[in-house]
């Protein structure tokens, strides 16, 4: 398999996170409220590993390393199942599986709509990540992905919502997802090139 080391230390790198935080929840370590800090690490978790993946063909469009690439996958089938354990601590810690609650709790906090929108697009981005998926949608599986876009859009939004007075951290990850996307367009992605290549060179 290529990549074989890199592909298990990125595996490991983003799965050894979860299991250190439920040991720190095991320990007492996470304060009075161990169930919301869970929450908030696991979606601010998802939020990161969305921003990882959409750097990938970015950084091997810069240095032309395929390495990048061959862990795009990877990382965001990881996005989804850090998002799932977002959605799996919710149930648990704040609604208790109390159905009934879940009404009460879209009309206080609906950015918790916000999050639901995100989590089915994700769905769907997981569901169809696969060779079989791309053979059969043809050109319309990278339009199809082009849903990453609209997620980090409602993570973004989700965050906002849910930190408002606090945004010095959110304007870090929002400012991120805007060069990202200012990345997408393809003469910005081509002057950098061009410069990183251009000062690469007179380095050697």
């Amino acid at each position: 398999m290529r990549f074989a080391a890199w592909r298990i230390g990125v595996f490991v790198t983003i799965a050894v996170w979860p299991l250190f935080w439920l040991y720190e929840a095991w320990s007492f370590a996470l304060g009075p409220d161990p169930g919301k800090v869970l929450l908030d690490r696991l979606g601010l978790g998802t939020l990161i590993l969305l921003l990882v993946t959409l750097c990938m063909t970015p950084l091997q469009k810069l240095t032309g390393w395929p390495g990048w690439i061959v862990v795009r996958r990877q990382i965001g089938l990881w996005c989804f199942a850090y998002v799932v354990l977002h959605l799996c601590a919710y149930l648990t810690f704040v609604l208790g599986f109390d159905w009934s609650q879940l009404g009460v709790e879209l009309r206080k906090r609906p950015y918790i709509i916000v999050g639901s929108l995100g989590f089915l697009c994700l769905f769907v981005l997981a569901l169809t990540s696969n060779r079989y998926s791309q053979r059969r949608l043809g050109g319309r599986w990278k339009k199809l992905h082009r849903l990453a876009y609209v997620v980090l859009g409602l993570g973004l939004l989700h965050m906002l919502w849910i930190v408002r007075a606090d945004l010095k951290e959110w304007s870090i990850y929002a400012a991120a997802g805007a060069c990202l996307m200012l990345l997408r367009v393809p003469a910005v992605m081509r002057r950098i090139t061009r410069l990183y290549k251009k000062k690469a060179g007179s380095v050697t």
